[in-house]
């Protein structure tokens, strides 16, 4: 049976207040949080507010699966600033805001930080071995807080970014990572799909890897655009089936953004059609 959540990024019209109450009334047992505006942007969480986070989800029963701190809109946009930022002062505040990132899911009992793979390349001059060397830098900053708040940093490859690939994230790890266990992948099934992996194959073949699993269809174009799930052409039984196999016991997260104007409506039908799979009820 998997652990499914549903991700806060769909709700962004709502508060978080009003996510969580959502989410929870269609029965998902987590929530992935925004660490970003309009929700949990760590720089603008009282105390008070994460107090009140806290006594709402543990009211409700409700698991934080995952702190997501790939965007950051409050002081940029989508991608930027990224971890390979020319400008330096740029570069610090992603580095800064996934710090508070994890101390936010410290606080809130989330295992995993899923964060940007570098960012894009687009807009600088640097090679991949220089974008390599600052993603990594900037990955070791981080750690001493992940050790402390017991959290595993989760790098999320998507289309268009430095690491786009299960085999571009392979490498890197094993290049700067190796016996790291606190660096893994957050494994978002569309992007593999978009760019041409086999999702179900890197599950198995990188369970180890694995630290959370994003979850989205994706168009037989392969464009690298959210649907609900069963609107696409991925095989998601067959992702069912490989987390299954490899009796993976984390947290399945649906992330649907693009869909906040109905966000409520997509939660329940991901629901429905997740829950119609066999050894899923």
């Amino acid at each position: 049976m998997l652990k499914l959540a549903f991700s806060s990024n769909a709700f962004k019209k709502h508060s978080l207040e009003e996510a969580i109450r959502l989410i929870s009334s269609i029965g998902y047992a987590g929530i992935e949080i925004m660490a970003d505006v309009p929700h949990a942007y760590p720089p603008q969480l009282s105390a008070s507010q994460r107090v009140a986070m806290r006594q709402l989800l543990s009211s409700l029963d409700l698991a934080v699966s995952n702190i997501n701190a790939f965007t950051l809109f409050a002081a940029g946009d989508t991608y930027h600033p990224t971890f390979f930022e020319p400008d330096l002062a740029k570069r610090e505040l992603r580095i800064i805001h996934s710090i508070l990132a994890i101390e936010l899911a410290g606080e809130l009992g989330s295992n995993t930080v899923s964060l940007q793979p570098g960012g894009p390349l687009i807009g600088t001059s640097f090679t991949r071995e220089q974008a390599a060397e600052l993603f990594a830098q900037g990955l070791h900053r981080l750690l001493p807080a992940a050790r402390s708040a017991n959290v595993t940093l989760a790098i999320e490859p998507e289309p268009g970014l430095f690491i786009e690939s299960a085999s571009e994230y392979r490498q890197f790890k094993d290049q700067y990572f190796p016996d790291e266990p606190r660096v893994k992948m957050n494994c978002d099934v569309g992007h593999l799909f978009c760019v041409g992996d086999d999702p179900a194959e890197v599950l198995r073949i990188m369970s180890d890897d694995i630290a959370h699993v994003h979850l989205e269809d994706i168009g037989k174009n392969h464009v690298h655009q959210h649907l609900p799930l069963g609107d696409g052409a991925m095989d998601l039984a067959g992702i069912f089936a490989a987390l299954d196999e490899i009796h993976y016991s984390g947290w399945v997260t649906v992330e649907l953004y693009p869909y906040e104007t109905s966000a409520a409506r997509v939660a329940q039908a991901a629901w429905d059609y997740i829950n119609q799979v066999p050894n899923n009820q």
